[in-house]
């Protein structure tokens, strides 16, 4: 058994695995259940800090194109104007402006996120889950975080009046990452 590495071994440039990590959504529907999804073209890079995560940052662009929930008339839809309008706006944005560790495992990383042409402040906290080293020798990290925001603080306004109260589509969206991220040399 190998001992883990500490904090400060961890410093280094890495990037987002597509293969292992998740960019994920969740958003209510119709008042009464909650829609799913996830985006699958994505390129994410960092540089860990581990003596100082302060000064850790993060870069993060999704192609709004590659939303997925499972239902592709449901996805047609979430691409155009109404929603995301990928064909104008490709990539949705994150550039982390601070890292504030808040315990030897958990994070809050804020930054600016850009959806539809909007940035806007949010922070996400994250959780450090781990490191190893894969068959292949890679140096492995992973991360888990979720934050809520508004879509209409994006410009993110369609919406449908239901007959009996309420709204089809909520608000809040909650955006969750599930990150395996590799080391450079």
């Amino acid at each position: 058994m190998t001992t883990p590495p500490t904090l400060a071994e961890l410093t280094g440039d890495y990037i987002l695995d597509p293969a292992h990590t998740r960019i994920g959504f969740v958003a209510r529907h119709a008042m009464v259940t909650k829609v799913r999804g996830a985006f699958h073209e994505f390129e994410g890079s960092a540089r860990l800090d581990g003596a100082d995560p302060a000064r850790s940052t993060a870069q993060l662009v999704i192609k709004a194109e590659s939303i997925d929930t499972g239902v592709e008339q449901r996805d047609q839809h979430l691409r155009t104007n109404d929603f995301l309008d990928a064909p104008d706006f490709p990539d949705i944005t994150f550039n982390t402006t601070s890292v504030e560790p808040r315990s030897d495992t958990e994070y809050r990383v804020t930054g600016d996120l850009t959806i539809k042409g909007t940035t806007r402040p949010i922070s996400i906290d994250f959780e450090y889950t781990g490191t190893a080293v894969d068959p292949f020798g890679n140096r492995r990290v992973g991360l888990e975080g979720s934050v809520s925001i508004s879509r209409k603080e994006y410009g993110v306004t369609w919406n449908a009046a239901l007959e009996g109260g309420g709204v089809l589509v909520g608000d809040k969206v909650v955006l969750e990452f599930d990150i395996s991220a590799i080391k450079q040399d």
